[in-house]
């Protein structure tokens, strides 16, 4: 239960299917939130937390994600022949954030197997799961919430946001025990992507997940369900029901911060107008051009 967090799982073997043409050739994971790929985003929210050792489950056509997060000598080389510091700052900062490994997941059978391939890397250690899809806005931190929830209760912890009923039906849904008590509750169920009129709550989970290692062991036995894949949400569903000395136990912290699924093309906009519009360097000027676009259209 004591033990510190330092390890993440980033799944990135999706295809990015929302975003075809752009998508193509192009890893959805790379697509730009103002001027970083939005995985950048995810992995500074990592490191900000205190996790140093991420791996990456990728899959074909994933090298300029790879490739983003190594070294580039000769664009290093050539900006430093400019004293370009600026710029050369920004190439090796990624390379520079944490100790990155790849995996590919090889068959796209589910998030759970997904989490499953990284089972050889983790070992017996609780790990951050995170997935790319999700922007946290850097001043609404949910990682820290959750590291002391499992400091505090073992198990598992799930971050669940409340969504509109028309909404369920696109994430994992939480069953919980009584209202929410400084920002937690016992998930006592999950189904996953349930209809708005047979869902057990408002309660969402998002892409923020911290596992008790145990899951492994209920991940080997997890069947395909939902689209014929494993499922994430089933095992945590099992482990719900397991007692604390088997790893059992699954917690949720409500987060009712600023977060952008930008792997949905409506949000990634607004993700990219709200970051650039707070931003030092472009925010005066695109506010002042982007009032001046919206009276156009008043």
């Amino acid at each position: 239960m004591n033990q510190v967090v330092r390890k993440a799982v980033v799944p990135a073997a999706g295809l990015g299917t929302r975003f075809l043409p752009a998508t193509k050739a192009t890893p959805k994971e790379m697509l730009p939130v103002v001027d970083k790929p939005a995985i950048q985003y995810v992995v500074e929210e990592a490191v900000a937390a205190g996790l140093t050792d991420l791996l990456f489950i990728t899959g074909r056509s994933k090298r300029p994600l790879e490739d983003h997060f190594d070294r580039n000598f000769e664009l290093e080389a050539s900006l430093g022949r400019k004293h370009d510091e600026e710029k050369l700052a920004l190439v090796t900062e990624p390379t520079d954030l944490a100790r990155i490994h790849y995996v590919r997941q090889g068959d796209p059978l589910g998030l759970g197997h997904a989490v499953l391939t990284a089972e050889d890397h983790i070992g017996d250690e609780p790990f951050a799961v995170m997935l790319g899809d999700d922007l946290i806005d850097p001043r609404d931190p949910i990682l820290p919430r959750m590291m002391e929830a499992r400091a505090r209760f073992g198990g598992s912890v799930v971050c669940l946001m409340e969504v509109p009923p028309q909404s369920i039906s696109l994430y994992g849904c939480a069953a919980v025990d009584g209202d929410p008590v400084d920002g937690l509750v016992r998930v006592t169920d999950l189904v996953e992507k349930p209809e708005a009129d047979s869902a057990p709550s408002s309660y969402a989970v998002i892409g923020r997940y911290l596992l008790d290692p145990s899951v492994f062991t209920v991940l080997r036995r997890t069947e395909p369900g939902r689209g014929g894949e494993i499922q994430l949400t089933d095992a945590l569903r099992e482990l719900a029901s397991l007692p604390a000395e088997q790893g059992g136990g699954v917690h949720g912290v409500v987060f009712r911060g600023r977060r952008y699924d930008t792997g949905d093309r409506l949000s990634y906009l607004q993700a990219n107008v709200v970051l650039a519009s707070e931003r030092e360097d472009l925010g005066p000027q695109f506010r002042d051009w982007l009032r001046d676009f919206v009276a156009t259209w008043s």
